[in-house]
């Protein structure tokens, strides 16, 4: 799988791509990274990426033709290229998109700035505009590893296969909790069902307290 991400602040992204699971996964040559400058792109002696608004408003915003020209670069003469942009107004991440994008060949994520993109460019090639939150960020570049590392760890072989199964989200379920060493700490032991080796019981615990949680901390889920 190939992911490339368009941002006007590549620099953000050399740490987390050559760190734990994205730097095993681009090794073991499962998951490819492409960060692209859309600066590179920009018009004049200062590189210009963004305009003023028609129409009147504060703020500037990504410009069509300068986004086109860096997609166009990107994707190449692969057009069946998955294209999103990170953007407060788009639609809600989950973990059924993340697992969606993981079996695709590539995946273009365009990191949203400024006050935001110009509409033709969206209607033309945008293929999603995601959110990871009902707030706004600076820009989307946040969002976009969130979406890199989210993606990255569903693709075959990148983790074990149990890791990922009875994750919180994979059945509209928040996760279990979860114990280790000590078996006591400050007077509170883990519940002894965990320390009986006896599995079908521990599943059976896990489904109770996974529903309970849920239910607790969000019933939106259970709807």
């Amino acid at each position: 799988m190939k992911i490339s991400i368009i941002t006007l602040f590549p620099e953000v992204f050399t740490d987390i791509l050559n760190s734990s699971m994205l730097r095993k996964a681009s090794k073991k040559g499962l998951v490819a990274f492409e960060v692209v400058n859309l600066r590179d792109f920009g018009q004049g002696q200062r590189k210009t990426v963004d305009g003023r608004v028609y129409g009147g408003g504060k703020g500037m915003i990504l410009r069509a033709d300068i986004l086109s020209a860096a997609l166009k670069k990107v994707r190449g003469k692969n057009q069946k290229a998955k294209v999103i942009l990170t953007s407060a107004s788009g639609t809600p991440y989950k973990q059924a998109t993340a697992q969606k994008f993981s079996r695709l060949d590539h995946l273009v994520i365009i990191c949203g700035h400024y006050e935001g993109v110009d509409q033709r460019f969206i209607d033309k090639y945008i293929d999603l505009e995601i959110s990871i939150g009902d707030y706004v960020l600076t820009g989307g570049e946040i969002p976009a590893m969130v979406i890199v590392d989210s993606v990255t760890r569903l693709v075959p072989g990148v983790l074990e296969e149990e890791a990922t199964i009875n994750e919180s989200f994979t059945k509209n379920l928040i996760e279990y909790p979860q114990y280790t060493r000590p078996e006591e700490f400050e007077g509170e032991k883990v519940p002894a069902v965990l320390l009986s080796g006896h599995h079908a019981e521990i599943e059976k615990w896990r489904k109770e307290k996974s529903l309970e949680k849920t239910k607790k901390v969000r019933p939106d889920l259970l709807r």
